[in-house]
């Protein structure tokens, strides 16, 4: 993913809100969204190159998802692919701090990312270039509105400070949450201002494409497009629309007890 914009618990009928952007090179090959034959809990999309995925949520209720760190540059030094930290946390019963922590001792193994991980009830992200996480438990993302892109969580990028004011104003405003308005806040394709963009390397015309909420470019850019609804019943809505190829996916299904 390129673009993650959540709210926990933050709204009366749903206790987790997720809208999510990913993007990528349109040549890439990629499966959409179905249960895994080999692995039958989990339900995601699958990068057919790499072999993981960049989001994905388990009949359990465990969920995670993936976002690159971009900051040139970039190596190709490593053979891990950041997609299998979310299937690997998600086909498994390993704890957020027993997980952490093996991000911890592997992070030099990746370039740049971050995983938020955890369950329909708690999230919990960790970034192998944030510093401050390196050293400490995982500690639960505050209850409310966030926004996660291509830096660290809640760095105010202007298409995730957009992002999660528009998010929010669909939480605060709606006793039910419809989501193909979730769907309309993830086509946004305007650009950022030059003053508000952020210097990553890349130099400025590709800074300028990377700004909107959902990019196009002639290679690259938002191949689809995911939304997923808990509701404090533990019932679960996931839908995902694709661009590239097209194509409209969505499951329903009730979070199995422990």
């Amino acid at each position: 993913m390129c673009l993650i914009l959540f709210a926990n618990n933050a709204h009366p009928k749903y206790k987790l809100i997720l809208a999510a952007n990913r993007d990528e090179f349109y040549k890439r090959p990629t499966r959409p969204a179905q249960w895994w034959e080999d692995k039958t809990d989990l339900l995601a999309g699958k990068d057919l190159e790499g072999g993981g995925t960049w989001m994905g949520i388990s009949k359990a209720g465990r969920i995670a998802a993936v976002t690159n760190y971009r900051k040139l540059p970039v190596t190709d030094k490593y053979d891990s692919t950041r997609g299998k930290l979310v299937t690997e946390f998600l086909d498994s019963n390993i704890s957020e701090f027993d997980y952490h922590e093996k991000m911890h001792n592997s992070r030099n193994e990746f370039d740049g990312y971050n995983l938020l991980f955890g369950n329909v009830d708690t999230i919990f992200w960790y970034s192998n270039k944030n510093t401050q996480s390196r050293q400490t438990a995982p500690t639960p993302v505050e209850n409310g509105v966030h926004g996660l892109s291509n830096e660290l969580l809640d760095t105010p990028w202007p298409k995730v400070e957009r992002g999660k004011e528009e998010l929010s104003a669909i939480v605060n405003k709606n006793n039910d949450i419809d989501p193909h308005e979730l769907f309309e806040l993830l086509r946004n394709t305007d650009l950022a201002p030059d003053e508000k963009l952020p210097d990553t390397g890349i130099g400025i015309e590709f800074e300028r494409i990377l700004s909107a909420v959902f990019i196009k470019s002639p290679d690259y850019g938002t191949r689809l497009s995911t939304v997923l609804l808990v509701d404090n019943n533990n019932k679960v809505h996931f839908e995902e629309r694709a661009f590239v190829p097209e194509s409209i996916t969505q499951f329903t299904f009730t979070i199995a007890e422990s």
